[in-house]
């Protein structure tokens, strides 16, 4: 069986501790490598010849990337994460107790499990590469550091710090972290091992002191001064969360026990905290979603076929939309893209917005200006079909007019290859309409980006009846490329995410008009775990844009997906929202408190209340959404409850948290579904009438996922 771990003794007495974990492209630690890990710190402790210890990884381009979630799932009870917890402590404190010095040499990944055990260590040493990140992403997963990471890290950074860190789940570039101190020094990755070596030959130091601010220094010099940050932490915590992320609030309770009791007692806190939250459905719920990304990022969307590579993208259009799909296409995939608009105004537009977000990189010294310049040059611009004969995509981002599109389509398929694919960024129009213009049907796929693209994470690749299976696979890997998270949807009006959005966003209306106020619709959809409320998003999307979707989706799917009255009454105020500073909040004040634009009740006809109960106010719009969400794949429009989910989750921000539409209506139970549907529709009609499949699955009592 081959080893994990080897140990190398060199001859000036330094011993190297290679961790390469076979058949592997990233190093994760895992509870049955401790007594392998033990075994290998007794023959150290054992031998007198041994003057120093350092740890490195035998992966290219990761030290350790964290460690293995899976293992957490054979945990059948709090007292067995508990002692996974206790076993990761002890594993770290044998290494921390060796009498000689033990230098962590880090390059790629230091996550999680990877920087509690570099945290363990007496020295840390990492390569100045952008692939080099530390952090602990615990948070994430509804976990919290559980190998000793929530005690090392407030001890050597400071305990603002510390909390930002895990409390964000951030990761930390090679230059941040020494001014942190979280490493010694930062050097050429070709040096790394020799100057963690040297490390070790000069002994021991004192340890860092942490580089903190006088305030935080003040603060945390006395415990008044912590009781405060530990207080205001949670504040912001609740404020964020709303209380429905239990991981927070213990990773804080974790660091005030530690520094306040000692450093046993924070272990044992956070051992006992860590068990809690493995057994949490919140940790189980995002630990899927973890699962459900990983496992895509192996699918190419069609089959075993493979993927044309991509080299040149054309974006036509040079609004936001275009500019942002430009953008990530050359920063993030550096994948040269040539934008075309019909004047220069757009152009510029798309060149300015591509910039100001490489700036923001500069400025906070994410890159270097030559980088910025070097991205921006894989950015070019045109009026005229110049420049794109050997363009492998082009994405379309011109307005929701079906007649425009079969203008582009056409024009495409005169001025570009035969193999170049029509990737259309409609919302709403069904990808088969567009096609109909097209003598190359086989090349054109629905590419739908959320605003603002740099940073929705989802996009919708669609195709229709006759999009080939290789078209299906080069888009997908396109959008990987880009950062996305792609799932494949089926052609229809509204794709997915916009589907099961249109209702919720609807039945949100329907409630303002019946005379619920704006701030406390929103205030009851934050609570249940959105990012943001229905009336706020309609703001930052555009009144207009739901307007011209909503006939479009009624035309398709009929009569449910009918828009409530507010929309023409706002549009006839011309409130269009955030875009023309003009909607359901006001816009340009000084005040830094987000207002309610008082006035949009009278044009609304309606005296507003905060009478009705959140939660019920809540569930009236999640129910239309969930409802529709079986119904997408009852058509056949997703291919997975898993592709639901996380179209979902990454598409609309549904709450993590819960894990998704299926994963929640398998929390609920579907006949439990069923029945608060049926409830609705004996007092709002037959906009709520469950669907078939859920009827069945209520009968029936199965679930979505095992």
């Amino acid at each position: 069986m081959e080893k994990s771990f080897n140990l190398n003794c060199l001859e000036n007495g330094i011993a190297v501790l290679t961790m390469d974990v076979p058949g592997e492209t990233m190093n994760t630690l895992r509870g049955d490598f401790a007594p392998e890990i033990c075994d290998i710190l007794a023959q150290i402790k054992a031998d007198s010849q041994i003057r120093g210890l350092v740890i490195i990884s035998g992966k290219k381009d990761s030290f350790i990337a964290g460690a293995d979630i899976s293992m957490l799932g054979a945990c059948q009870t709090r007292e067995d994460a508990r002692q996974l917890s206790k076993q990761g402590h002890e594993v770290f404190f044998a290494l921390e107790s060796l009498n000689i010095p033990v230098v962590a040499a880090i390059h790629g990944a230091c996550l999680g499990g990877g920087l509690e055990l570099a945290l363990a260590c007496h020295l840390r040493v990492c390569s100045e590469e952008s692939k080099t990140v530390m952090g602990l992403p615990e948070v994430q997963l509804g976990l919290l550091p559980g190998s000793g990471g929530t005690q090392r890290l407030p001890r050597l950074v400071g305990i603002t710090a510390a909390l930002d860190m895990m409390l964000t789940g951030k990761q930390l570039r090679p230059k941040q972290a020494l001014k942190l101190g979280l490493v010694h020094d930062v050097v050429p990755h070709s040096i790394l091992l020799q100057t963690a070596i040297e490390m070790a030959l000069n002994g021991k130091k004192v340890p860092l002191k942490p580089r903190q601010s006088l305030i935080s220094r003040l603060l945390e010099s006395n415990s008044i001064g912590r009781n405060i940050i530990f207080d205001q932490a949670l504040k912001q915590v609740y404020k964020k969360t709303q209380g429905n992320y239990p991981a927070p609030a213990k990773i804080i309770d974790c660091v005030r026990q530690g520094m306040s009791k000692g450093m046993l007692v924070g272990l044992e806190t956070e051992a006992s905290h860590f068990g809690d939250l493995v057994i949490s459905p919140e940790s189980a719920a995002l630990r899927s979603i973890f699962f459900a990304t990983t496992e895509m990022k192996k699918e190419s969307g069609a089959g075993d076929v493979e993927h044309r590579p991509v080299n040149k993208v054309m974006v036509l259009g040079g609004g936001l939309m275009g500019g942002g799909i430009a953008s990530v296409t050359t920063t993030k995939a550096k994948i040269p893209a040539r934008v075309k608009d019909i004047n220069e105004k757009g152009l510029s537009n798309a060149l300015s917005y591509a910039y100001k977000l490489l700036d923001k990189g500069v400025k906070r010294r994410h890159m270097t200006r030559a980088v910025r310049d070097n991205l921006m040059s894989l950015m070019t611009t045109t009026t005229e079909y110049k420049g794109v004969k050997d363009a492998d995509i082009v994405v379309e981002a011109v307005f929701e007019d079906l007649n425009l599109k079969h203008q582009m389509v056409k024009e495409v398929e005169r001025e570009c290859n035969e193999q170049t694919i029509f990737a259309s960024n409609t919302s709403s129009l069904p990808i088969s309409q567009i096609a109909e213009a097209a003598t190359r049907p086989e090349n054109v796929i629905g590419l739908h980006y959320f605003s603002p693209v740099e940073k929705m994470p989802l996009v919708e690749v669609i195709a229709h009846k006759g999009t080939s299976a290789q078209t299906i696979a080069t888009t997908v890997a396109f959008a990987r490329k880009q950062g996305k998270t792609p799932i494949v949807v089926q052609d229809g009006a509204g794709f997915y995410v916009n589907r099961i959005l249109a209702l919720y966003m609807n039945e949100a209306a329907n409630l303002l008009l019946e005379g619920q106020s704006v701030n406390h619709l929103d205030k009851a959809l934050v609570k249940f775990g959105f990012p943001v409320g229905p009336m706020t998003l309609l703001d930052e999307v555009g009144i207009d844009v739901g307007a011209k979707i909503a006939p479009i989706l009624e035309k398709e799917l009929g009569h449910r997906f009918k828009a409530p009255s507010a929309f023409d009454k706002l549009l006839l105020d011309e409130r269009k929202g955030r875009k023309n500073g003009k909607g359901f909040y006001l816009y340009g004040a000084k005040s830094k408190k987000k207002l309610v634009d008082e006035s949009v009740y009278k044009v609304l006809g309606i005296a507003p209340s905060e009478s009705g109960d959140r939660e019920e106010l809540a569930q009236r719009c999640i129910v239309q959404m969930l409802n529709e969400s079986v119904r997408c794949l009852e058509e056949g429009i997703i291919a997975s409850a898993r592709d639901g989910d996380i179209g979902a989750i990454f598409g609309i921000g549904f709450p993590p948290f819960l894990g998704g539409p299926f994963r929640y209506i398998d929390t609920l139970g579907a006949d439990k579904l069923v029945e608060v549907l049926n409830h609705y529709v004996s007092l709002h009609g037959e906009r709520f009438t469950p669907c078939g499949r859920l009827i069945e699955m209520a009968a029936s009592g199965e679930t979505f996922h095992s």
